[in-house]
């Protein structure tokens, strides 16, 4: 890569004071092997610990690492959001401060960039977590990708490089629930993976529990496919049908009463078939009703126009307007 070209690295973080020392000495070993000029783009997510304390000693000691400050934490991908807009560099990568996607690969990400890919995401070969949580995984990159109208790779997070065509498109792109990766699967360009093992967290504890998961993994899904309304559509009709063949089966009870009595058929006494029925179409009508109330609670986020992020300080980077 010739010396002219700049590569900027994106890093969100929240309450990751423990970790920055290991991270700065690893990402200032690979940043070094990666030839050409590099700059840090750190996204302080409304930390709560000493990370904002510690960051600004380390832009202290090595300007290329340029700081944001967000006004509160406004979540995971608003801050690589804010990092992508403050990002100047012909190709920008992204990857979390956990040193969980090691910085060692880097070089593999800029080779495949040098080669003409304006795309390259890890591919997660061998997670560290629990069997819950990988079980958890797999099944949803294999609904996202069932249910998606866009092809999003399997196993593949937020740590990638783009080129900066990539990034000028996607903070173009007007979502208030951005799900990063399907937006840059969408923006299509040639995109290659790279599979790395992902490594535990080098310190700490992570700030991405369970809760977290399952609305990153609701935002996907419902940013990205319209089979949930369709799904609500179709089971709205098969238990119609359901229900009508039931009462079909129930006029002939009364009917051919006899009939139905001698081959053990009877019309059942009480009221038990009644209220499991009501109760449970009570219930698929309240689950319908939440569907389209997912699709109608992101309209209502998109239309007040709100930033994505606020932040509240930068050290070390010139003053942009969000385009937000």
């Amino acid at each position: 890569m010739s010396e002219n070209k700049t590569i900027s690295i994106v890093i969100p973080c929240y309450n990751e004071s423990e970790v920055l020392d290991a991270l700065y000495a690893r990402l200032a070993t690979a940043a070094h092997g990666l030839g050409g000029n590099c700059e840090m783009i750190v996204v302080d997510d409304g930390s709560t610990d000493g990370t904002w304390k510690k960051l600004c000693e380390i832009h202290a000691e090595s300007p290329e690492w340029k700081l944001v400050r967000l006004s509160r934490n406004f979540g995971h991908q608003a801050a690589v959001s804010a990092g992508l807009h403050y990002a100047a560099g012909d190709a920008v990568i992204v990857m979390d401060a956990d040193l969980q996607d090691p910085p060692e690969v880097l070089d593999r990400f800029v080779e495949k960039w040098r080669e003409g890919y304006e795309v390259v995401y890890g591919i997660r070969r061998k997670r560290k977590e629990g069997i819950l949580l990988r079980a958890c995984y797999a099944v949803f990159y294999r609904l996202l990708s069932s249910l998606s109208g866009t092809w999003i790779p399997e196993e593949s997070g937020d740590f990638c490089l783009m080129d900066r065509r990539v990034v000028d498109h996607l903070m173009r792109m007007p979502e208030h629930n951005r799900f990063v990766r399907g937006l840059r699967a969408w923006l299509g360009f040639r995109q290659i993976g790279v599979e790395y093992e992902r490594d535990a967290r080098a310190a700490g504890e992570t700030k991405y529990g369970f809760r977290k998961l399952v609305r990153l993994a609701v935002d996907g899904i419902f940013s990205f496919s319209l089979s949930p309304l369709r799904l609500a559509t179709r089971l709205g009709f098969a238990i119609s049908i359901v229900a009508f063949l039931g009462a079909m089966f129930t006029f002939a009870q009364r009917v051919f009463f006899d009939y139905f009595t001698s081959i053990g058929l009877s019309p059942p006494p009480g009221l038990a078939t009644i209220v499991i029925s009501i109760l449970f179409l009570g219930g698929v009508q309240l689950i319908c009703l939440g569907i389209v109330g997912e699709y109608i609670g992101r309209i209502y986020e998109e239309v007040k126009r709100r930033p994505i992020w606020v932040e509240s300080e930068t050290i070390g980077l010139t003053e942009k307007h969000p385009e937000q």
